[in-house]
C-alpha cells in the first residue's frame, strides 16, 4: 500500500474490535518513560492564546508526527490544551511549551477529532491528571481504528512511535459544553458528521479565537473522511457566526481572520462536489471522476496528490446516493 494511503485521515474503513482499546492500553503500557523535551515553538495569536503550526508533511520519523496545528489556553486557574500533536514526543514537546509559560495545572485536554495527529500526544499528558475532553462519538470511532491507527502509525514514525496508546476522553461534549478556565470560558460544540462524524469546536469566549481542528485546511489540501454534504452544510453555518473574531485551523497558519478562513476550503469541497455530481449524471465510473473531477485545485494546495484522489472517490461514494 502506498505510504500517502497510511494516514490517519485517509482511513474510512471501521475495523469493528469493542476492546480495541483496551488491548492497545495492555500491550504499550509497559513503555519507556517519556524524555525531556524541547519545548515546540508557539505563537500567542491573542492574549493568553497559543498556537504552533505543524508541518505540511506527511508522517514521518523525522517530522515525529508534528503536522498538524496545536494549541492551549491559559486562564486565571489553568490550562486547557487544544489537540497534543501526533506523537507521545510532540505532546511532549508542547508540554514543554506549556510548562515554560505557567505552572498553572493543565485543567482539560480537548480533541477536537479522532485522527492520530491530534490525539497520539495525549499520553503526554496524562501524568498532569487532566480531563480529557471530546465529541461523544470520539472514544467509539477511536476503538473502531484502534488496531489499524497504531500498526500504521508504528511503521510511519519508527522511535517516535514509542509510548503511543489511545486515550479516550473522560469527559464528552453531545451539543455543547462549557468549560471554565478562570475569567475566561471555552465554549465546545459538537458537529454533525463534516470532516469526520466526531468533530467539535472549541470557542475562547474572551479573545474569539475558535479552533476548529480539520474542520478548517488552510494551504493544506483538505481530507474528507465523513460527509462532503455536510461539510459544506457546516461552513455556511459556521461562517455566519458573528462570536468568531480569528480561526485556527487544523491544518494551516497559525490564525487566520474571520470569516475569510473559510473560503478557499468551501471553494475546494464546492468544486469537488460539483464535479463529482456532473459525472454521476454522465454516467462516469468512480475511477474516471478520480482521475479528472477538481483537478483546477491542484496548484492551490499542498499535499494535493497525497489526499485529493481519496477525497473524490468518498465523495463520489455519497453523492451517488442521493
Amino acid at each position: 500500500m502506498p505510504q500517502r494511503h497510511l494516514l490517519g485521515h485517509q482511513f474510512r474503513e471501521f475495523f469493528p474490535n469493542v476492546t480495541a482499546l483496551l488491548v492497545a492500553a495492555v500491550l504499550l503500557a509497559a513503555a519507556p518513560p517519556l524524555e525531556a523535551q524541547e519545548p515546540l515553538a508557539v505563537s500567542e495569536v491573542a492574549p493568553g492564546v497559543y498556537v504552533h503550526q505543524g508541518r505540511y508533511e506527511i508522517f514521518t520519523p523525522r517530522n515525529s508526527g508534528d503536522t498538524s496545528n496545536t494549541g492551549f489556553v491559559i486562564g486565571r486557574d489553568g490550562v486547557a490544551v487544544i489537540d497534543t500533536g501526533g506523537s507521545p514526543r510532540v505532546g511532549g514537546a508542547l508540554l514543554a511549551a506549556i510548562r515554560a509559560r505557567t505552572k498553572l495545572p493543565i485543567k482539560y485536554v480537548i480533541n477536537t477529532h479522532m485522527h492520530p495527529d491530534h490525539v497520539f500526544g495525549n499520553v503526554a499528558f496524562e501524568s498532569e491528571k487532566p480531563t480529557f475532553v471530546g465529541h461523544t462519538k470520539l472514544a467509539r470511532a477511536l476503538s473502531a481504528r484502534a488496531d489499524r491507527y497504531l500498526a500504521i502509525n508504528k511503521e510511519l514514525l519508527g522511535e517516535a512511535f514509542e509510548g503511543t496508546r489511545i486515550v479516550p476522553p473522560t469527559e464528552t461534549v453531545k451539543d455543547r459544553l462549557e468549560l471554565d478556565l478562570g475569567d475566561r470560558k471555552l465554549l465546545l460544540e459538537a458537529h454533525e458528521t463534516a470532516h469526520t462524524d466526531n468533530d467539535v469546536t472549541v470557542l475562547d469566549e474572551k479573545t474569539g479565537t475558535m479552533f476548529l481542528g480539520d474542520l478548517l485546511f488552510s494551504k493544506h489540501v483538505p481530507a474528507l473522511d465523513g460527509s462532503i454534504r455536510g461539510w459544506l452544510a457546516l461552513i455556511d453555518k459556521l461562517a455566519a457566526r458573528k462570536d468568531v473574531q480569528r480561526a485556527v485551523p487544523g491544518h494551516g497558519p497559525e490564525s487566520m481572520p474571520w470569516p475569510a478562513a473559510l473560503e478557499a476550503e468551501k471553494r475546494y469541497l464546492s468544486t469537488v462536489a460539483d464535479e463529482v455530481r456532473t459525472m454521476i449524471e454522465q454516467g462516469k465510473t468512480l475511477a474516471e471522476a478520480a482521475e479528472t473531477v477538481g483537478l483546477s485545485e491542484k496548484d492551490a494546495w499542498v499535499l494535493f496528490n497525497e489526499y485529493h484522489a481519496r477525497n473524490v472517490s468518498a465523495a463520489f461514494a455519497e453523492l451517488e446516493w442521493e
